[in-house]
């Protein structure tokens, strides 16, 4: 599967795509689709020779680029949603930890099949850790996912929770900051033109005025986004998001939206700002596992979703953003868009289909599950069960045993899929979704062609 030389690349291609200095012409997509596309990911991801690797994820978001499928910002849509363009519609941004073309590629069957429009593929900075997905390979598995699939039209690829970590800002402010930075650019140069800066690990309750408490939010998250606006491709507005609750902690309130996003403004000046902000509301990442395996029942205030999101449209944005909801009651999901919440993040729900859904080998998983007590017996807390510890950490199996998921027999992928699409469906069509195509009619998709390495 892996290309041995450039030449055995370009052989591979002749007749599929034709390759001249930075362009790329389709010469059979159905070839594209099939083959081509599957061994040319294989190589993307698990190619030894750093050169074939990265022409191989080249060639896929250029090829993917031809075809009709752009990486987009989604800002215009949320300006557009601060205006009253739409409301009561729920945007998905989905985590994606593994199996990432596979999980994808569900996501864009059941958004076709409601004609639904508005998706964001995200991942954020701990998952790109332990899943063992920097950015230039994750963008190249949604695009590759798109192309499988003959999506056209604008792709929104995010960088969720590019966070700030409070002890290494408190031991060294600037070089904290600067690794912050140095993943933006990152994330911007692989196509993902949307960005999740997260400082609301600074927000410090112990002052007694909300614009104290906020202050360090505000001002690293507009050093942030000016750091942003200096790196957008020419006709790129990169749509970024804020963040004054941290997640699992004190629930939000809406005077402190009010001093973040004027403290935000003042600190910004002329510099374009944020298009939506993350409220905490109840949740915390993963859910709460009790001693069973299973996961407790989550108390949301919906109030705040909606107070917060009416609030941040004052401000221009096109409201609050959810995080956390994967794991809630199936129930709980309409509420979102009845609340008119601008975005709702998604992820281990997922994870816990891939999992428990019945087409993880259990050999692999009992593989997986020892790695996990001899590698991360560290992170168990006093008092967990197997089942709570293995909950909270299995995440990090993705990446440990990356070409083992990626390796499973396509009976299994496909089974895992097919959950994942039905879960999807379901989800998409509570959080207001059907017939939401026509909203990417806002969107002004601009192709960026980068050059070839």
């Amino acid at each position: 599967m892996l290309f041995g030389s450039e030449q055995e690349l370009q052989d591979f291609c002749a007749g599929v795509i034709d390759v001249h200095g930075d362009k790329v012409t389709v010469l059979d997509a159905d070839a594209v689709r099939s083959t081509w596309i599957d061994r040319v990911l294989h190589n993307a991801i698990f190619g030894e020779d750093e050169a074939l690797r990265d022409r191989c994820r080249w060639l896929i978001r250029t090829t993917g680029q031809e075809l009709g499928a752009i990486l987009a910002s989604i800002e215009e849509l949320y300006r557009a949603k601060s205006q009253g363009a739409y409301r009561n519609v729920a945007v998905p941004a989905i985590n994606i930890r593994g199996l990432t073309t596979d999980v994808a590629r569900a996501v864009l069957r059941a958004m076709a099949a409601i004609d639904g429009g508005p998706v964001l593929f995200e991942i954020a900075r701990s998952e790109i850790g332990y899943t063992f997905q920097r950015p230039a390979e994750y963008g190249t598995c949604i695009m590759a996912a798109a192309i499988k699939e003959g999506h056209v039209g604008p792709l929104f690829v995010q960088g969720d929770h590019f966070q700030v970590n409070a002890k290494k800002y408190a031991a060294d402010p600037v070089a904290e900051v600067a690794v912050v930075k140095d993943l933006i650019r990152e994330a911007i140069e692989a196509g993902f033109y949307n960005i999740d800066v997260d400082t609301s690990t600074l927000v410090d309750l112990s002052h007694d005025t909300l614009a104290e408490q906020q202050r360090l939010n505000y001002e690293v998250g507009a050093e942030l986004t000016r750091y942003i606006r200096e790196l957008e491709p020419a006709g790129v507005t990169v749509s970024v998001g804020g963040e004054i609750g941290e997640v699992g902690k004190k629930n939000s309130t809406v005077e402190e939206l009010r001093a973040y996003a004027d403290g935000l403004q003042a600190a910004l000046g002329d510099v374009v700002g944020i298009s939506k902000i993350s409220v905490q509301s109840g949740t915390s990442h993963g859910g709460v596992p009790l001693p069973d395996g299973s996961v407790a029942d989550v108390a949301l205030d919906f109030d705040v979703l909606r107070d917060c999101g009416a609030a941040a449209m004052e401000y221009g944005m096109a409201g609050s953003v959810q995080h956390g909801a994967s794991t809630l009651p199936d129930e709980a999901f309409n509420r979102f868009a009845e609340c008119d919440a601008a975005e709702v993040h998604l992820a281990t729900g997922f994870q816990n289909i891939q999992y428990d859904g019945g087409f993880l080998p259990d050999d692999l998983k009992a593989q997986i599950y020892a790695w996990i007590d001899e590698n991360l017996a560290g992170e168990r807390k006093e008092g967990q069960t197997d089942e709570q510890f293995h909950y909270k950490t299995r995440k990090k199996g993705y990446g440990a045993f990356k070409a083992q998921w990626w390796g499973l027999p396509d009976e299994n992928r496909a089974g895992m899929a097919q959950q994942l699409e039905e879960k999807f469906l379901f989800l998409f069509e509570q959080m207001g979704l059907r017939g939401s195509r026509a909203l990417l009619d806002h969107v002004k998709a601009v192709r960026v062609d980068v050059p070839a390495p």
